[in-house]
């Protein structure tokens, strides 16, 4: 074995590894499905929103298009479905402030930001749209994914 095939080898292990652990991290053993966006009600305001996101640093976990980040949600969005479930999570915690968090979420309780603050983040985050293609087209990923499974054998 040459040390390019080598490289090539040990890039297509880190790779495969990493999608695994993120299929398993989005709740199964195969690809991630793309979710859509919820289509429920909004009453915030987007452009004040996208003001508010940057304030309080939420692109810091979740990026600066809610894809990226340690704590990705375009795709997977979970807490995000209706306004109220969104800030019944932030304020949820906030008022209980277990000793062992749920999450590595801040606590934002309505004192420290306002229901119509986070609604207008609410409105701006509902706007981002997934960018990530379909692993199925994803034809590099393919060709390694499918040269591990090759040399796994």
């Amino acid at each position: 074995m040459t040390k390019n095939s080598k490289m090539i080898s040990a890039v297509g292990v880190v790779l495969f590894a990493a999608s695994a652990i993120t299929a398993q991290e989005r709740g199964g053993g195969g690809p991630a499905k793309i979710v859509p966006a919820p289509t429920s009600p909004v009453s915030g305001n987007a452009t004040a929103g996208k003001g508010l996101y940057y304030k309080y640093g939420c692109y810091a976990c979740h990026g600066y298009n809610g894809e990226t980040g340690a704590r990705p949600f375009v795709g997977r969005w979970g807490h995000l479905s209706t306004e109220q479930d969104f800030l019944t999570f932030l304020r949820g915690r906030a008022n209980v402030a277990p000793v062992t968090p749920s999450t590595s979420m801040p606590n934002f309780s309505a004192s420290s930001l306002p229901d119509k603050d986070a609604k207008d983040i609410y409105t701006y985050i509902r706007s981002f749209k997934t960018s990530a293609p379909e692993s199925k087209n994803a034809t590099a990923l393919n060709a390694i994914l499918n040269a591990a499974k090759q040399e796994k054998n």
